[in-house]
This record gives structure tokens, C-alpha cells and sequence, in this order.
């Protein structure tokens, strides 16, 4: 009997989607693309209207030929790749390699892997869409050209192996920017004054607030200085704070839209801790297929590329008979949510959710891995909540006056939880309760609190920051946000310390490159402005070639520029502890296809290297272990010497050797020491972090700037200001 044959992405999906279609079909697995532009070369006819040039992917003959062969003798072909952009391109690829009808309805998608979802879309199929290809094609060529021009450029004028892209580029100029801002900020001194009143044996904390003006106004007002904090202080009653005005009002703190790409992983990355790359694979294995007791393999989630908010009827409909059986009616809510100013660009797919709201994370935990649980459990109850209540809350705020002198306290109760009632994760929120006070009791005084602080420098990007700006600014789309992150951090542009993204040395070089000579097409705006248009040619508004080509006539007059007027940059190599035994010379670190290892300088005189030892003899210390109580070691690592717990395997505590050197920090008046990355590139930071996080990635100096007043650095054996090198 001749079977129908349907195409898929990945194995994984083929074992789920077999099981549901049954013998009369045979589902394969192209496993993801089966062509693309060589590697080799920039494959793109430019001369021919931008035309690519794809081949076969290496090492896809197998599948290639087990796909051909299924086709011949199947009765039909589906193609029943991803349905976004990059599936759409699969299959057109598919088509052409297994010589298919394109006009003809060879093409399915369905947004969720379930039975009735896959049953319903082989009885629908449709052409494959030719506009949708152009703009997945549109963005291949685009990246092409961007990264086989550029990337060859910073090889040429600073070192092999690294790479510039039209996304990841900007993506590392917002991380370098934020540490521009950082670097340039002044620290600033301010004041706060709270006072503790006690009514009833219950404390009351009111912050100062400002100054009751001659009309009755209420002006809010900072305390710049001690002498200002004084002032109020001393014109403030000593005895008790009379109450001025009590105000009392229900708010409503409205449930939270379903996920989306970018919102999974930014509440991944906050709630759960997982990087923008675990986020995606596990949602991945969600929406591919878990084996379930009772039910075999079955998809848990909706597709997990969207940015869309859309929930089907269906889905609608159980959710509405789960809240209600389960919670009563009063919890249930039907709530839309739109994104403003922003189109839907992929508005065919709904949100991600459960795929039946019947799976309770708790009845199928079993059947979960520890991380599939937590992703699927913050899914799950993530939707539930969308299409419920507000939470009501009972808001009491006190203002005091003590001679023209404001102070309020505040206080909420939860009147009623609503959505939180699901959706558990800490938002901060918590009940603060105030007793019963009326307008004109006096409250006694029982401490006054005031106290110093200093303005702190904006916040390094962590990855769910990252991904949220990224798509305010419309940079990239939900599939590029952790591909984006994970490249720039592989070519260690960026290291994460802690949480946080930090620029490395070769990152604000590459940057500051990249923008002087690129800063046309190398920033947010064009970059947001790209993706509308792709957006235009999959709606088929616009043809994708003339796109290409009017990029391209600007970009090559940029490459042109910059490959005359860039000089070549000399990296030095890190040198290591470990002396050279043929020459004597302090080895250094080198990069090779398969890492890191050591090489002598003398290169090519001597031509001794050898892989970098991490197990050298251990020197005891009297440095006890906080985690366990025994000795630590000192040994010495591939950046130099560390310690070590010597109950080594049992606990596992190391910790840096911070080598101070003679300069104090800028920002605080602490030593500054040298510090090293996971990645072993060296920086220097302050040592009274993380109560101050000053860093520099240049060696910092005792000299001032005459013309900023800014700390002078080592660049390149020149001692410069980098904040007037950058204004040049």
C-alpha cells in the first residue's frame, strides 16, 4: 500500500507526529535545513541581481537520499516544517531537492503538536509561500554580505576568528554603550530622612517628602547634602509628626499577557535563572514531544517562536472551564492584550502556551525533567493567570506635616489575590499594614533616620534586559535573541560576571571599529527599520532583491573606506607564569582551532608550545575554607595562581588571587586589583566589590586628565584618557 510521506524538522517531532498520523503515513526528519550558501565563499552572484548560490549541506547526503527515496514511492509529500520564516524556507529547499510541484498544496503547518492539530493540518495543505521565502531569503543575503565583507576586514586589522553581524553588531554596541555610561558616570551625593513613629506598639516608617508651598501645594524635594538634611531636621518637631491627610483607595494590579518568545526568555532568565540558550532548548523539547504515562509522546507547548499575544477559541473556551471549576467564576477574566505601536509580524501563530490546559504541572511532573518541569510549570501558569482577575489591593497613604515639612508613610493589602492566585512568582509586592489613623492625630516620634547615599552608575545588561531591549528597539526577531547572545559571548566580545554582560577588551575594539566606519547600517534604527521591510516582502508588498540592492550600493562604499583608512591594530599576546625550558622565556597564550595553549615568543627561533597544565604542585596556605573549615591551596592556573580547597573533590570553593596594584579606585578610593574572567581575560576592578563594581579593561593609572578630570589608562603602551580619545 503506497503511504503518504511527511517532512519534518527534527527526529524528535517525527517520533510524535508518526504516532499520532498512523501506518497509512510515514513522517521523516530533514533534521533542520538541507541547504544554504557555502561556507567557503560569499555565494552570492551580486552581478546577477544579488542571485544565492545554495548548495547541500555537508554532511546531509544520508538524509538527503532516505528523503528522495521515501518521496518516489510515497502516494504524497507534506512538508510539515516550523511554520515561521525559516520553515518556510525549508520546505521551499525540500521541494526543489525532491524536484516537487511548488504551486501545488504540498505544504502543512500546525501551531501545536497535538493529535487533532497534526490531523487537522494534513486535511488543509496549501502552496508553499513564495513571499515568506523571500523575506527568510532576503535576511540570509543580508547577513551574507554584512558578515563575509566585514568579518574578513577585522581579521585583516586585528586578529583571525573574529566576526561582525548585522544583529550581533548592534547587539555588542548596546552592551558597549551602557559600558560607556557607566565609565562616564559621576557618582553623586544625596540624602534621605525617615522618621519611626510608634502608634498603638505598631512602628510606622515616613519617608520625607518635600515642602508645603504658600498656596497650599505640596512640591516633592530632594536632600542634596547634609547640611539641607539638617535644615529639615531641625525645623521638624521633635516630639511627634501630626497627621495632615489620610488617603485610602482600591488599586488593581492586572495579570500578566501570555508568553512570548522575548517574554519567556527575559521570565526564564529573572524567575528560573536560565540563559536565553537553555530557555530555548528545553521549550524546544516541550514543544517537540514528551513521552507522557498513558498517552506516549505528545507536545506540552504552542509553538515557541512567536510575538504574538493571540489565543485560539478553543484554547479559550478550556481555559474559561478550568478557572471557573477550579476557582470559581469571580477568578475568571477574558483579557485581551495588544503590543502598542507594533505590528503583529507574526500574528499566524498564537502565543505560547499549554497545549491542553488539562496538564496540571504537578499531574506530569513525573514525566518531566527537573528544568522541563520549571519551564513548563512557568508556561502553564502563566496562561492560566492571563485570563484571570485582577488582584485588588486596599492602599492607605499618611501624609504628616511638621512645619511645612511632608512625610508620608504607605501601606496595601491584598483585598483579593485574583490571578495570584496562580501565578506565584515574587513580584516584590508585599503587605504593609498602617493602623487606624485619622486626620489631625499626633503620632509620636520615636527615631530620626537620616542618611547618606550615593547615586550608583546604570546597571550592566543581564540577558533578559538584553532580549527586552532588543525588541523595543525591533532588533532581530524571537528566533535571533539567544543565537544573538550566544555569538557574541563565544567570540568573547562579552563575558557574563554574575548575571551581568560585560564588553571584554577585544569587544569595545571590535565596536568602536564596527560603528566609526559602519555606523550607517551598524545601529538600532536601521537595523529596526530592516526587519519592517522584511515584514513588507513577506505581506508581498515589496520585492526582496531591491531591498538588497539598495543596501548594498551604501554598504560597499563603507567597506571601501575603511579597508584604506584602517591601520592594522597589534594584539599582544597574555603572558603566562610558565617559563619556556628550551629558551627560558615566559610562555604565552595562544588561540588555536582547539583552544588555548601555551607557545613560546621567540617564535619562529623557538618553536616550543604545549597545552596549558591545570594541575601544577599545590603550595599549602593558612587560609582556612569558609565552606568547609580545611586548608586551601595554592596553585596556579592557566591565568595565574589561585586558591583551592584542599578537600577537593568533596567541595569544590576556589577562589582568585587579587594581585593589587598601585592605583586607587576612581569611583570609591579602594585598591584596585587584577581580576580575571571565566574565559581568563584579564581586567581590573575594584576590590571592594560588589559594594562597587568599577572595572576597567584597560590597565588604570595614577595620572588625571587635565581636560575631563577622568583617570588616565595604559592603551596599546600609551597612557591616555579614553573618555576625551572617544570625543575625538
Amino acid at each position: 500500500m503506497e503511504k503518504k510521506l511527511v517532512i519534518v524538522e527534527s527526529p524528535a517531532k517525527a517520533k510524535t507526529i508518526g504516532k499520532f498520523l498512523g501506518s497509512t503515513y510515514t513522517v521523516k526528519a530533514s533534521v533542520g535545513h538541507v541547504r544554504d550558501l557555502p561556507k567557503s565563499k560569499l555565494g552570492i552572484d551580486i552581478e546577477n541581481n544579488f542571485e544565492p548560490n545554495y548548495i547541500t549541506i555537508r554532511g546531509k547526503g544520508d538524509v538527503i537520499k532516505e528523503l528522495k527515496k521515501e518521496a518516489k514511492k510515497a502516494k504524497k509529500v507534506l512538508l510539515a516544517t516550523d511554520p515561521d520564516r525559516e520553515g518556510e524556507a525549508i520546505s521551499w529547499h525540500l521541494a526543489n531537492i525532491l524536484k516537487l510541484d511548488a504551486d501545488s498544496a504540498i505544504r502543512i503547518e500546525f501551531n501545536e503538536i497535538t493529535k487533532d492539530a497534526i490531523k487537522k493540518a494534513v486535511k488543509n495543505p496549501r502552496k508553499i509561500n513564495t513571499d515568506i521565502v523571500d523575506a527568510q531569503q532576503a535576511r540570509r543575503v543580508l547577513d551574507r554580505l554584512v558578515g563575509y565583507n566585514i568579518s574578513p576586514l577585522l581579521w585583516r586589522k586585528i586578529e583571525k576568528g573574529l566576526s561582525a553581524g548585522r544583529v550581533q553588531s548592534v547587539a555588542l554596541k548596546l552592551i558597549c554603550d551602557k559600558e560607556r555610561e557607566i565609565s562616564d558616570f559621576v557618582s553623586e551625593e544625596y540624602w534621605t530622612l525617615d522618621i519611626e513613629l510608634i502608634e498603638k506598639r505598631k512602628k510606622i516608617l515616613a519617608k520625607y517628602y518635600g515642602k508645603i508651598q504658600e498656596n497650599g501645594k505640596i512640591i516633592k524635594s530632594k536632600l542634596n547634602n547634609e547640611e539641607e538634611t539638617n535644615a529639615v531636621i531641625s525645623t521638624t518637631d521633635k516630639e511627634v509628626l501630626k497627621v495632615y491627610k489620610v488617603d485610602k483607595k482600591r488599586t488593581l494590579k492586572k495579570p500578566y499577557a501570555p508568553f512570548t518568545t522575548s517574554s519567556l526568555q527575559q521570565e526564564a532568565n529573572k524567575k528560573l535563572n536560565f540563559s536565553s540558550k537553555k530557555t530555548m532548548r528545553v521549550a524546544q523539547q516541550l514543544y517537540e514531544g514528551i513521552t507522557l504515562k498513558g498517552e506516549g509522546s505528545v507536545g506540552l507547548v504552542t509553538y515557541i517562536r512567536t510575538d504574538s499575544y493571540r489565543i485560539s477559541n478553543e484554547a479559550q473556551e478550556n481555559v474559561k472551564e478550568y478557572i471557573t471549576s477550579n476557582y470559581g467564576d469571580k477568578y475568571y477574566k477574558h483579557n485581551t492584550f495588544s503590543k502598542k505601536n507594533k505590528v503583529e509580524a507574526q500574528d499566524a501563530h498564537e502565543a505560547i502556551r499549554p497545549t491542553s490546559i488539562m496538564r496540571s504541572p504537578n499531574n506530569i511532573k513525573d514525566s518531566l525533567s527537573p528544568e522541563q518541569f520549571k519551564l513548563y510549570n512557568l508556561i502553564w501558569r502563566r496562561f492560566v493567570a492571563s485570563q484571570m482577575t485582577e488582584a485588588e489591593y486596599d492602599v492607605t497613604t499618611i501624609t504628616f506635616n511638621s512645619n511645612d515639612n511632608i512625610y508620608k508613610a504607605s501601606g496595601s493589602i491584598m483585598n483579593f489575590d485574583g490571578f495570584k492566585m496562580i501565578y506565584t512568582y515574587s513580584d516584590g509586592t508585599k503587605d504593609v499594614t498602617l493602623p487606624n489613623i485619622n486626620e489631625g492625630d499626633e503620632i509620636k516620634i520615636n527615631n530620626v533616620l537620616p542618611e547618606k547615599h550615593y547615586t550608583n552608575p546604570p546597571a550592566r545588561y543581564t540577558e533578559a534586559s538584553l532580549i527586552k531591549i532588543m525588541e523595543v528597539l525591533g532588533i532581530g526577531r524571537p528566533s535571533t535573541y539567544a543565537p544573538t547572545i550566544i555569538t557574541i559571548t563565544n567570540r568573547e566580545y562579552v563575558v557574563k560576571e554574575n548575571k551581568y554582560l560585560m564588553p571584554t577588551e577585544m569587544g569595545i575594539l571590535v565596536d568602536e571599529m564596527v560603528v566609526k566606519y559602519f555606523n550607517n547600517i551598524i545601529n538600532d534604527k536601521f537595523t529596526a527599520e530592516l526587519e519592517n521591510k522584511l515584514d513588507l516582502v513577506a505581506n508581498g508588498k515589496v520585492e526582496w532583491r531591491k531591498i538588497i540592492s539598495d543596501f548594498y550600493d551604501e554598504f560597499i562604499v563603507s567597506m571601501d573606506v575603511a579597508d584604506k583608512e584602517i591601520e592594522k591594530v597589534e594584539i599582544k599576546d597574555e603572558v603566562s607564569t610558565e617559563k619556556c625550558e628550551k629558551c627560558g622565556e615566559f610562555m604565552v597564550v595562544k588561540k588555536g582551532r582547539f583552544g588555548k595553549f601555551l607557545a613560546c615568543p621567540n617564535y619562529p627561533e623557538c618553536k616550543n608550545t604545549k597545552p596549558i597544565n591545570h594541575n601544577d604542585v599545590a603550595e599549602e596556605t593558612d587560609i582556612v575554607c569558609e565552606l568547609c573549615g580545611a586548608k586551601m591551596l595554592k596553585r596556579k592556573g592557566r591565568f595565574g595562581e589561585f586558591l583551592a580547597c584542599s578537600n577537593y573533590p568533596s567541595c569544590k570553593n576556589t577562589k582568585q588571587i587579587l594581585q593589587k596594584i598601585d592605583v586607587k579606585c576612581p569611583r570609591c578610593g579602594k585598591d584596585l586589583v587584577v581580576k580575571y574572567t571565566k574565559k581568563g581575560r584579564r581586567f581590573f576592578g575594584c576590590s571592594g566589590y560588589p559594594d562597587c563594581d568599577y572595572i576597567s579593561w584597560y590597565e588604570p593609572t595614577n595620572e588625571i586628565c587635565d581636560v575631563c578630570g577622568n583617570m588616565k589608562v595604559k592603551k596599546n603602551n600609551e597612557i591616555i584618557c579614553l573618555k576625551c580619545e572617544k570625543s575625538k
